[in-house]
């Protein structure tokens, strides 16, 4: 998965980026033209992969990730001029296809036309395409164009440490008042997180209690970015390796098998499968099979949040 970080200048983007990601990217104001761009990777904390791992105690212990991207002197409104770019090359190809194509070319050309120009006529009036209120299958006929603006938007409105007791309120008030399909507002204090990633884990977790933050910043940005993305995590376990894995919501297991290798799900047999809950109740696989909580799954099963899947597959 990656997220790229936007917003106005001297907003705090980097700070955030650094809070997020434990990197030391410079932090001041950019002038000039062109992008500036920081890249890093960040492991996806898991209380139930650290669990999961204290069990089977693993030669290794492998989290998901996530890589942000901080992007310098880029704005929304620069995100709607590229979508619109797309639309008028792709308008241009499709004006040939009606001149020269065949009758259903022709149909399904003016039905994609159709929908562009719609499209066209909201983002002139700068309106990203996540809130235009397309339907499910005029979404599915864009998946193929990668729009910026049809993305999900997570707006974290980055707050001063003094503000942190008090703006609770404000900020429900502002998700009310803003609340759109694919966005979500949340705040953090960019600074203090920042600072609080410097630390060790014991001594940033005693600091946080005592000012009353409920979580890290990173685990709230964490939650909701796999809510708007629409995304879940299994595992899968043994003595060589416990491993996170992401995938979409409503993936059946044959697909979440090529997730970890093509050859897999080529030759998907059968899943056994357990609900983390289920696992942590039977204490081990032998009493968990003994109770019939581990079941045989087929291709068809859909993947539930926190599963423990074992593949059976032949090639």
């Amino acid at each position: 998965m990656e997220i790229s970080i936007i917003g106005l200048p001297a907003s705090g983007k980097t700070t955030i980026f650094n809070a997020l990601t434990k990197f030391t990217a410079e932090n001041k104001p950019r002038s000039g033209a062109g992008l500036t761009i920081n890249p890093a990777i960040a492991k996806v904390s898991d209380g139930r992969l650290t669990r999961l791992s204290g069990i089977f105690h693993p030669k290794k212990t492998t989290p998901a990730e996530i890589k942000y991207i901080d992007i310098g002197g880029l704005s929304d409104m620069e995100l709607i001029f590229s979508d619109l770019v797309i639309i008028e090359k792709r308008l241009g190809r499709l004006e040939s296809s009606l001149k020269m194509g065949k009758s259903a070319e022709r149909d399904a050309a003016m039905k994609e036309q159709e929908l562009l120009l719609r499209i066209k006529q909201s983002l002139d009036k700068n309106i990203p395409i996540r809130i235009q209120n397309l339907t499910a299958d005029e979404l599915r006929s864009l998946s193929n164009y990668q729009f910026l603006t049809a993305k999900p938007m997570l707006i974290v409105i980055n707050i001063g440490e003094k503000q942190l007791a008090s703006f609770e309120q404000s900020l429900s008030d502002l998700k009310s008042k803003f609340s759109r399909p694919q966005i979500e507002l949340i705040s953090m204090c960019g600074k203090l997180e920042m600072e609080l990633v410097q630390l060790s884990e014991q001594e940033a977790e005693e600091f946080r209690k005592d000012i009353g933050l409920k979580e890290p910043a990173f685990d709230a940005v964490i939650k909701h970015s796999y809510a708007l993305l629409g995304l879940i995590s299994f595992f899968t376990v043994g003595e060589d390796e416990v491993k996170a894995w992401t995938i979409r919501n409503n993936t059946p297991a044959v697909k979440a098998a090529g997730k970890i290798h093509s050859d897999i799900e080529k030759g998907f047999i059968r899943a056994e499968v357990i609900g983390y809950d289920d696992f942590l109740k039977s204490g081990n696989m032998a009493e968990a099979r003994k109770h019939g909580l581990l079941r045989l799954e087929g291709k068809t099963y859909i993947v539930q949040d926190g599963d423990i899947i074992n593949f059976l597959f032949n090639v």
